[in-house]
């Protein structure tokens, strides 16, 4: 079943959060999976176990609580993310081997462009040396997942710093501009959502 690959643009954080739960909640064995490139205006987003002490101070972005695991991020103009609304149990893929291979697809993106990143145990994400470049959290509901991975692209960095990102005081963030890979908002998600497809098709093969 082919994954459908929607392009929604800049999308305000709760509705587009809304519209993935909605989208799990009335799916059924026929629906097919989707892949949903957004950008979106500043916002802090607080996974269901995160802990109000990693925001440091407040810089007048809101935060929102959200169902995902991890704990604090940001996400803002500038950033692609892609949520990956994918059927786990008719793909006949884990939980652990999703995220192995969103990792692997960041990872693909950037060698591609000569850029060496890597995974870390334990720390779900994308590094590059020890900033992190892509952040990436899940929800699974009835073998179905949501949420998914945002890549920093050409973005201002600074509300990173008002933050633990995803829990760690003082982890650096990096973006593909200050790597010199010319990419847009626009080229990026597509670059990403087609090693994406690449990944889940050899987990699923």
């Amino acid at each position: 079943m082919n994954t459908v690959v929607k392009r929604l643009g800049r999308v305000d954080y709760e509705p587009a959060y809304q519209a993935m739960r909605d989208f799990t909640a009335t799916r059924d064995a026929g629906t097919p999976d989707e892949l949903w490139i957004v950008e979106h205006p500043p916002v802090y987003t607080l996974g269901q176990a995160g802990k109000p002490e990693h925001i440091l101070r407040d810089v007048g972005i809101p935060l929102m609580k959200i169902d995902r695991g991890g704990q604090v991020t940001y996400h803002g103009p500038g950033q692609v993310v892609i949520y990956l609304l994918l059927d786990l149990a008719r793909m006949q893929i884990k939980v652990r081997e999703l995220v192995v291979a969103i990792e692997a697809a960041v990872i693909g993106l950037l060698a591609e462009h000569g850029v060496v990143a890597e995974r870390r145990a334990g720390a779900p994400g994308v590094y590059v040396g020890e900033a992190k470049i892509a952040a990436l959290g899940l929800r699974i509901r009835n073998g179905c997942s949501y949420h998914g991975v945002s890549l920093n692209v050409d973005m201002d960095l600074a509300p990173f710093a008002a933050i633990n990102p995803c829990g760690y005081p003082g982890l650096r963030v990096i973006q593909t501009k200050d790597l010199n890979i010319p990419l847009t908002v626009a080229d990026a998600g597509e670059q990403l959502a087609q090693h994406l497809l690449r990944q889940l098709d050899k987990q699923h093969g």
